[in-house]
C-alpha cells in the first residue's frame, strides 16, 4: 500500500483523537516524558507543518519547524496542519521528491517514501500518546500495524536516544509473546502499560 494512504489513515486517527479533548485537559502528561497535551499538540503541529514544507522543497528552513505555543486555537491549528501536511504529501510527482529534513542532520535528504514512512510510525504512536494522555482506548489499524514494524525496526537504538530532544526514548524490554503494537511502542521507548 502507498505509503501516503497509511500515513494519512494515522494523521486522521490522530484528528480524531484531539478532537476529544477540551481546554482542561492541556495540562494532562502523556507519555512523552516531561510533556504535557499542550507540548505534545505543539509538537505534532509543528511536526506536520515541517513535514508538509519538506514535500513542497521548503525543509531546509529551520523556521518551518519552530515549535510555537499552543494557543487557545490549539486544537483547531492541529487540525489544520494535519490538513496541510496530507494534502502536501498528496500532490502529484511528491514521492519522486527528497525530503529535507534537518532533525536529522542539517544536510540530510530523504527519498519522500522514506520520510513520509518517519512520519507516518510517528503519528501511530503520537495518537497513541494522546489516547493516554486523555484516558481513552486505542486501538491501532492492523494494516497500519504491520507497515509501522519493519520501520519501527529500523530506527538506530543508540547513544542518539538519550540526547535531550531526541525523538524517541531508548527501547525496553517487553515480553517476546506480546502484541506487535505494544513491541512498537516498547522498541520506540514507550510503556504499553
Amino acid at each position: 500500500m502507498d505509503i501516503r494512504e497509511l500515513d494519512r489513515r494515522a494523521v486522521r486517527a490522530s484528528v480524531d483523537l484531539v478532537a476529544k479533548a477540551a481546554a482542561e485537559d492541556l495540562g494532562r502528561p502523556t507519555p512523552c516524558a516531561g510533556w504535557t497535551l499542550a507540548d505534545l499538540l505543539a509538537h505534532m503541529t509543528a511536526q506536520h507543518h515541517g513535514f508538509a514544507a519538506a514535500a513542497e522543497g521548503a525543509g531546509a528552513d529551520l523556521a518551518v519547524w519552530r515549535v510555537e505555543p499552543p494557543g487557545d486555537d490549539a486544537f483547531s491549528a492541529y487540525a489544520g496542519a494535519a490538513e496541510r501536511v496530507m494534502t502536501a504529501f498528496a500532490q502529484d510527482g511528491v514521492l519522486d521528491r527528497e525530503f529535507a529534513l534537518p532533525e536529522f542532520g542539517r544536510d540530510l535528504t530523504f527519498p519522500a517514501a522514506q520520510a513520509i514512512g518517519f512520519h507516518f510510525i510517528d503519528y501511530l504512536v503520537h495518537g497513541w500518546d494522546v489516547a493516554q494522555s486523555l484516558g481513552v482506548e486505542f486501538t491501532a489499524e492492523p494494516e497500519l500495524v504491520e507497515a509501522a514494524w519493519p520501520i519501527a525496526r529500523a530506527v538506530p537504538d543508540d547513544g542518539r536516544r538519550r540526547v535531550p530532544g531526541a525523538a524517541f526514548q531508548p527501547s525496553l524490554v517487553i515480553p517476546e509473546d506480546a502484541d506487535r503494537f505494544s513491541r512498537i511502542l516498547a522498541m520506540l521507548g514507550r510503556s504499553p502499560a
